[in-house]
């Protein structure tokens, strides 16, 4: 299983949840991104805004957002 990177760029981050269908809603000192689901239902993903972001808080990221680890990673990777 492949790992989570142990400081990912905020940026790369955030391009990588907006390509799996999350465009942001808010910024500040946390970044906010809303997903319309397709059974009417939202998923709502609050991220730190820090200029890294650590593993551990990298690998809620997919679970809170019903994602696969490995699709996430997958468009992180190519990005």
């Amino acid at each position: 299983m492949p790992k989570f990177p142990t400081d990912a760029p905020t940026d790369k981050v955030t391009k990588t949840v907006e390509n799996l269908g999350f465009p942001p809603i808010r910024e500040g000192s946390h970044s906010s991104v809303l997903r319309e689901n397709s059974d009417g239902t939202r998923t709502l993903l609050i991220m730190p805004n820090y200029c890294k972001i650590k593993s551990s808080t990298l690998h809620t990221i997919p679970t809170q957002s019903v994602i696969l680890r490995d699709g996430f990673l997958a468009i992180y990777r190519k990005l």
